[in-house]
């Protein structure tokens, strides 16, 4: 990875100071952790390496891929016998196996081709094996697509990844002004209700680098509860589970026939 991008994923996952478990266990309900015990695992698109290691400490192998960020959850990862790394893009990579869970989240939505991506994490999971995917989801998200994203694309394509940053903490600041007022009253119509009970789970800087996030994104597509469903034909997968999460994602999930 070079020196510039490596530092910008060094400072990102600087700033994760709360232990995430708790969401990457809603992330992939129905199933749990312990559904990774005594597994070999594939991970599509590592990141920095915090789920590869919430994972490790339960599966007997886990191989975990990403494009851009392998030094950086290497070193996240460090001393775990059993993960192994592979710098590859998961729509395209061929590892030559299959594995006993093969998850993905949140990195789907932002590949080129999501259906592609899923469609080669579906071959790379063997028969009997889970399939595991969060995505963001169309439904829910109509203000972030039309709205957010193209002022996005307009205004802060060329800006610097420290601008952008310092940008990502202006906004989650503003934002706590409504999310512990207006939205601690019981008003569930309110857009994005239920997404916002997680920010008052979560500290400040991991708000900020999850706004970074949507802001720094190339690319994303929201994806919709029948394009979801068109993932895990039944003629390929028992068990299909497709729930919203907080009203802006999916969770995806089955098991390969």
């Amino acid at each position: 990875m070079p020196q510039e991008k490596q530092s910008e994923w060094l400072e990102q996952w600087s700033m994760l100071q709360d232990n995430e478990m708790f969401l990457f266990k809603d992330w992939i309900y129905p199933f749990s952790i312990e559904d990774f015990r005594g597994k070999d695992v594939l991970e599509g698109g590592c990141g920095g390496g915090q789920h590869t290691a919430f994972v490790a400490e339960y599966a007997r192998s886990v191989t975990a891929a990403d494009l851009n960020a392998v030094d950086v959850a290497k070193e996240h990862n460090r001393g775990k016998a059993n993960v192994s790394f592979v710098e590859a893009d998961i729509a395209e990579m061929d590892l030559g196996r299959q594995f006993d869970v093969v998850f993905c989240i949140g990195v789907v939505h932002h590949t080129d081709d999501p259906d592609k991506t899923v469609r080669n994490l579906a071959r790379h999971t063997r028969p009997g094996g889970r399939l595991i995917l969060w995505v963001y989801s169309k439904e829910g998200n109509a203000l972030v697509e039309h709205a957010v994203e193209p002022l996005r694309k307009l205004l802060l394509a060329g800006m610097s990844r420290e601008s952008l940053l310092r940008l990502s903490r202006l906004i989650t600041l503003l934002m706590y002004v409504p999310i512990y007022t207006v939205y601690l009253l019981p008003l569930r119509f309110l857009p994005f209700y239920e997404y916002f009970g997680n920010f008052r789970r979560m500290t400040f800087y991991r708000n900020a680098l999850n706004v970074f996030d949507k802001l720094n994104a190339p690319q994303v597509q929201f994806i919709s509860g029948e394009r979801a469903r068109g993932w895990l034909p039944e003629k390929e997968f028992r068990d299909v589970h497709i729930s919203p999460y907080k009203g802006v994602s999916w969770r995806v999930s089955g098991t390969k026939l």
